[in-house]
């Protein structure tokens, strides 16, 4: 039924129910599935082009299921519901990205089956350099969709991007397997199983309980009518009818907007702090209730929504938009030096900021300075729909890559505490209210933060590298079996 539509439209399709698998769903593990349809049937393109075509509109579709709640966010933000079809040009560049990486598959190889393995390799890779640069967003990562099967477990060993090369390993080697060749879906199963197992096979680290008070306040920080206080009076309020003794507080991202507040907050706490003035900072700082015994400042601001590009070399470029919404979008807010953990009280807190939590690397530096918590102060009114459960199932991945827990603070999203299995423990998804988290401290290193995503950029290089061995393989037919040109009819 497929190749009877228009192949912008099937490879829209197919990028949408992959997207699916990226929705907080039991079945998304089964996101080789659509993977598999959409490399094959891209691979059949009849030319070099046709094959970059398809991948862009599959791409494009991709994006824009899985990151569908940026069209409401951008409403919200420009007070005009309208607005939210700016989103349409970042689906429109996140299809381009595939397609660019596409086409240096297609040059790098010509049969069918070598292409479906140099995109699989490709895909992972490109999943890598997402996570790189001041325009940096890598929210649809394959191996988010591996969270609900014990498998996710490996991200220890290398981190989310070693969960996308299970999941594009195996879409490319049931491909293989369609087309004739057997071997890499025996591997696949293998790897599955070894997965698996050492999921299972996971047990809680034991350490000593560190007791903290988190909250969920429910501030609406894009109405303007509201006071530029409300969000520190809700935590206030909130805070002095719940804090227990021993308990170290944590407020969200923002919550403290402007730092002369500081000697009113409760002591013995963690503090997201802004302010608007220049130099702009979003930091997390340590209160001891007469000082500030350390910061760290927000190590990646959010793309167009605390860094506009060139906005500090040629503000002139947006003052159309400054304009027509009665917003001033700067100045550009510097991402952190470097990330460091707080002390306070005689433990280290990992401290980070909203946006940071889908970024693997800073957790792993936090963890690697000796982090013994993870805390991630966050105001999720930034996004909308799933967008909100993607941001948790994130974190979650971030609790087993360090094998710290992680707890969150947060306004408009999800607090509560995450063991380092990644399992959700204690959580508050709707209203307002505080929580009462019953954290471990824990130490030591996982492979993943010894090494990084070294792993798994080395396993995709092999997909790539087998891609181009079955391609020799094609381009001499006498030096192998005729099964390697299985596939080549459209």
């Amino acid at each position: 039924m497929l190749t009877r539509l228009p192949p912008p439209l099937t490879a829209a399709l197919l990028g949408a129910l992959l997207a699916a698998c990226g929705l907080p769903l039991e079945w998304s593990f089964l996101a080789y599935v659509p993977l598999a349809v959409l490399l094959m049937y891209a691979a059949q393109a009849p030319t070099s082009r046709a094959l970059v075509g398809r991948i862009f509109w599959a791409g494009a579709a991709y994006s824009a299921v899985h990151l569908w709640w940026l069209t409401a966010f951008l409403g919200n933000l420009f007070g005009f519901a309208p607005m939210g079809v700016l989103a349409l040009a970042l689906f429109a560049l996140e299809g381009a990205f595939l397609a660019a990486m596409a086409a240096l598959a297609a040059r790098l190889v010509r049969s069918p089956e070598a292409r479906v393995w140099a995109l699989a390799g490709g895909w992972v890779g490109l999943e890598w350099l997402r996570f790189l640069g001041p325009l940096a967003f890598p929210w649809p990562t394959l191996g988010y969709t591996l969270l609900p099967t014990p498998a996710i477990q490996i991200a220890d060993l290398g981190g989310v991007l070693l969960g996308s090369v299970v999941v594009a390993a195996t879409a490319a080697a049931l491909v293989s397997f369609w087309w004739g060749r057997r071997a890499p879906l025996v591997l696949m199963s293998a790897v599955w199983i070894a997965a698996l197992a050492y999921g299972v096979t996971r047990v809680p680290g034991q350490g000593p309980v560190q007791p903290l008070l988190v909250l969920r306040t429910d501030v609406d920080l894009f109405d303007r009518s509201l006071p530029q206080d409300a969000l520190y009076q809700a935590s206030a309020r909130l805070t002095t009818q719940s804090r227990r003794p021993a308990e170290v507080v944590a407020w969200s991202e923002s919550a403290v907007r402007d730092p002369s507040l500081l000697p009113t907050v409760p002591p013995d706490g963690l503090y997201g702090v802004s302010t608007y003035r220049v130099p702009r900072r979003n930091t997390v700082v340590a209160w001891t209730g007469s000082e500030v015994a350390a910061r760290t400042d927000k190590a990646r601001p959010v793309p167009f929504g605390e860094y506009f590009p060139l906005y500090d070399t040629w503000p002139g470029l947006y003052r159309l938009i400054e304009a027509g919404t009665g917003l001033v979008l700067g100045p550009n807010l510097p991402p952190a030096e470097r990330v460091t953990p707080l002390p306070l009280g005689g433990v280290l807190y990992g401290a980070y900021v909203c946006y940071d939590s889908v970024f693997p690397w800073v957790g792993r530096q936090l963890a690697r300075q000796g982090a013994e918590l993870l805390v991630n102060v966050s105001n999720d009114g930034w996004y909308d729909g799933w967008g909100v459960q993607q941001h948790f199932m994130m974190g979650r991945v971030r609790a087993i890559e360090t094998r710290r827990w992680v707890v969150r603070s947060v306004n408009r999203g999800i607090a509560g505490s995450v063991d380092d299995l990644g399992r959700p423990r204690q959580t508050l998804s709707r209203g307002e209210g505080a929580v009462h988290v019953q954290p471990r401290r824990l130490d030591g290193q996982t492979l993943y933060t010894r090494l990084g995503d070294l792993p798994a950029l080395l396993l995709a290089a092999l997909l790539v590298g087998y891609g181009v061995r079955l391609d020799r393989a094609y381009r001499n037919p006498s030096t192998t079996s005729s099964r390697s040109s299985s596939g080549s009819s459209t």
